[in-house]
């Protein structure tokens, strides 16, 4: 019996942990064909902690929604100036907690 209600437990609580989201939103200056968008795309997916990428061409802007704190800002950045371009103001839109 208690073998049962230690194994419901944990089932729970594996269910419900929760995992904190962040969006971040990077202006980019230089970005200004489809190419530059593709470019921002790959270099953003391949990046570990990111499970959403967002690229308007025409806000010049990329949105992305992270896990937690990984990647951190700097590393945006340098991503953003490896790929090319200039990040000019990134902020962190939202944190939320995400249910897993």
């Amino acid at each position: 019996m208690k073998t049962l209600l230690l194994l419901l437990t944990i089932v729970i609580l594996s269910t419900t942990i929760s995992v904190t989201a962040r969006t971040v939103e990077v202006e980019i200056h230089g970005m200004t064909c489809a190419l530059c968008v593709d470019t921002l795309n790959r270099k953003f997916n391949k990046m570990a902690g990111i499970s959403k990428v967002e690229v308007s061409m025409k806000m010049k802007k990329v949105r992305l929604v992270t896990t937690s704190t990984s990647p951190t800002i700097a590393m945006i950045k340098q991503a953003v100036l490896d790929a090319g371009f200039t990040p000019t103001k990134v902020s962190v839109v939202s944190n939320e907690d995400v249910k897993k």
